[in-house]
């Protein structure tokens, strides 16, 4: 693999990134805690430090705001128009959210009321997000069956939702947006950014100003200061929080630096490590009154996360655009480059081994740390792999 830019001009390094990110994910996920180091895995709510698994999510937040100004770029260069940038940005996040509400309800399945498995319930559910997102070849012929395949997936959707039922014969529930899941959390933080970035533009001292702003607005929820509750809160609150938006608009900042200097490759590269440090220093002035906590979702933990992203950018950009060297990241760059697939996949294989008694995750075990910590290594690897030879075949998740 060599050094290249895309035609709309995002470089090598933010798919590898990303990529760097998406595999952590899909390693600490995996994890068995009692088995591993405590630094690699989630800081409990109530203590004031950061683990691996703190930062990891994070980090794939700050790409997702990173990559905007180019994804942007490129559908422009398509004849996108800004209403259409508008729509294409709507649709995304609402079906980010979607997928994240499903995803985060499959546990609360109360099997006898539901009429289905909890498991059953999952992998169709699964089955029908892959058929309804999956981004088809185009193929004019197959566009019929293309299409069929959809709607197919639309009315396993609306099949699945209908019967669902949590809670007890007593109690019955529905599904609840709750904290919104993973993907929902990247649905509204990339819905703030995006909505951010068609108003400002590529004007960088907006984009550090929108920064602090939701950096602010997290500081005054957290001090209790602010603090909307009833039905705002319940839909917007993971905006109003403040958290994770500002944790994508930092991304986005740098996305435009990275953009407005791209062809002056080390005064970006000073630029970034400059960034990057200011962003730890803030997280630990923070400390003083926010303890760095990712369950609490304190504004120490954003800007920490925010400069150790920043930081791992500046040298994953310096090793691959820089130096040209890119040949270390092959892995990384396919998970990049398949993010949504590589992530939701792996469920697939979970659900399989569980609902079947597969014994293959026969290493998460206490007395053995290499064993638990090797076995994680190796589940990551075949599950890139794995997204990999599914976009062969064409079948690859694309929002």
């Amino acid at each position: 693999m060599t050094q290249t830019t895309l035609s709309s001009g995002r470089v090598f390094s933010i798919d590898i990134m990303r990529g760097i990110t998406l595999c952590l994910m899909l390693f600490v996920n995996d994890l068995f805690e009692p088995g591993v180091p405590s630094w690699m895995v989630h800081t409990k709510a109530e203590t004031d430090g950061i683990g691996l698994a703190d930062w990891v999510f994070p980090g794939f937040l700050f790409m997702a705001g990173l990559s905007i100004p180019y994804a942007m770029a490129a559908r422009k260069k398509k004849g996108d128009t800004r209403f259409k940038l508008l729509l294409h940005a709507l649709f995304r996040s609402a079906s980010l959210l979607i997928i994240g509400i499903l995803m985060l309800n499959g546990s609360r399945v109360n099997e006898a009321l539901t009429g289905m498995p909890e498991l059953l319930w999952k992998v169709l559910m699964y089955i029908s997000v892959f058929l309804v997102w999956n981004a088809y070849p185009r193929k004019k012929e197959l566009k019929p069956l293309f299409v069929a395949l959809q709607f197919i997936g639309l009315a396993g959707l609306i099949y699945l939702v209908t019967i669902f039922k949590a809670g007890s014969a007593e109690d019955v529930k529905w599904l609840e947006t709750g904290w919104w899941g993973i993907l929902g959390l990247i649905g509204w933080g990339y819905l703030t950014a995006a909505l951010v970035y068609l108003l400002i533009g590529d004007r960088l001292g907006l984009a550090v100003i929108s920064w602090a702003v939701f950096v602010v607005l997290n500081m005054l929820s957290q001090s209790g200061i602010v603090h909307i509750g009833g039905t705002a809160n319940r839909i917007l609150g993971v905006v109003l929080n403040g958290n994770v938006p500002s944790i994508v608009l930092a991304g986005l900042t740098i996305g435009i630096l990275v953009k407005k200097l791209q062809e002056q490759k080390n005064q970006l590269l000073k630029w970034l490590i400059v960034m990057g440090t200011l962003s730890l220093v803030g997280g630990f002035i923070l400390r003083n009154w926010f303890i760095i906590s990712k369950i609490q979702g304190t504004p120490s933990w954003a800007m920490l996360c925010n400069g150790i992203s920043i930081l791992l950018f500046a040298l994953v950009y310096y090793c691959t655009d820089i130096l040209n060297k890119t040949r270390w990241a092959a892995l990384f760059n396919i998970a990049g480059r398949n993010s949504l697939t590589t992530y939701l996949a792996p469920d697939l294989i979970y659900f399989a081994c569980w609902g079947w008694g597969i014994p293959l995750f026969f290493y998460k075990q206490k007395e053995n740390m290499i064993l638990a910590i090797g076995g994680s290594i190796c589940w990551t690897i075949l599950m890139v792999l794995l997204a990999y030879a599914l976009s062969r075949i064409y079948i690859k998740l694309k929002l």
